[in-house]
């Protein structure tokens, strides 16, 4: 018997949603919803210094306003510490993961910035007095693997070669790692993301190699860009989704993921337009290439 699809939207509390986050949360819903499948939400709030006070709740409240409902519990990686811990713990009793104090210099010096697995043989312990990072013992080096609207990606190999880090200096966990871990926690069987972390998937693949995990399909959406060129982001001051033009904003995202539209979409409730939406959605129209935001057109 296939297993049940499940599919999630995970963003990190730094800010409100903007359309570049409606586009990724809107896609992964229905590809999700088209499937029969679930769909999950799970903040990443991991990294306090990048956080926005009121920013979790606002996103859910935000995607509750779009009509984009989880079928689960919200799942905060803020209170999952305890279970990343376990993992890196026993990753570092099997020496399949070290102690680094490499700085950022050193490797910058390094041919294209990769690391050259330096601290692999030095087994530096944490008793050093300064803080270490800790990297994964890279045994499962991935050159190559398929996304669903990307299409083949190749990864230099000595990139897919590098012990990546796994757990920061200043003692947060990395992306990698738990992004990983609560994937797999949570069942996810497809992911459906921006393409900015299409340079990361083979690392993370790696890793569900290492864990005997079984791997998850990938769809990597194009990214919403802002008039410089930029990727849409919190960070570059992208607007928050105005909640009083939710209708305009969802058909935008529609056409920006290349989907065809309701023709009465003016006269249809948020809910109508949605289903419609799940029922007609392709992910084959999906494109490839990155575009400008409709706010930035014209």
């Amino acid at each position: 018997m296939p297993k049940r699809y499940i599919g999630r939207f995970a963003p990190s509390p730094s800010g409100p949603l903007h359309f570049g986050s409606l586009v990724t949360a809107l896609g992964s819903y229905l590809q999700a919803k088209s499937c029969q499948g679930k769909w999950l939400v799970r903040i990443e709030d991991i990294d306090p210094p990048r956080e926005a006070k009121g920013a979790s709740s606002l996103i859910l409240k935000t995607l509750e306003a779009v009509g984009l409902h989880w079928d689960d519990n919200v799942l905060y990686q803020s209170a999952c510490s305890e279970r990343y811990l376990d993992i890196l713990h026993s990753l570092l009793a099997k020496q399949q993961a070290y102690y680094c104090n490499c700085t950022r210099a050193r490797i910058h010096q390094l041919e294209n910035g990769i690391y050259d697995n330096y601290c692999r043989q030095r087994y530096l312990t944490i008793g050093q007095g300064q803080p270490l990072a800790i990297r994964l013992a890279q045994h499962h080096p991935i050159f190559q693997f398929e996304d669903k609207i990307q299409g083949l990606q190749t990864v230099e190999p000595a990139k897919a070669k590098e012990d990546f880090i796994i757990h920061r200096k200043d003692g947060l966990f990395a992306y990698n790692l738990v992004v990983v871990l609560d994937d797999h926690y949570q069942g996810i069987s497809e992911i459906v993301r921006g393409a900015d972390l299409l340079p990361v998937t083979a690392q993370q693949i790696s890793l569900y190699q290492l864990f005997g995990y079984p791997v998850p399909t990938y769809c990597h959406l194009p990214l919403v860009l802002d008039n410089h060129g930029n990727k849409l982001s919190k960070q570059n001051h992208a607007k928050p989704i105005d909640l009083n033009n939710l209708t305009a904003l969802t058909v935008q995202a529609l056409q920006f993921l290349g989907q065809p539209i309701l023709p009465d979409w003016r006269d249809a409730s948020q809910t109508e337009l949605l289903q419609w939406a799940i029922e007609h959605w392709q992910l084959t129209d999906v494109p490839q290439q990155n575009r400008l935001s409709p706010a930035n057109i014209g």
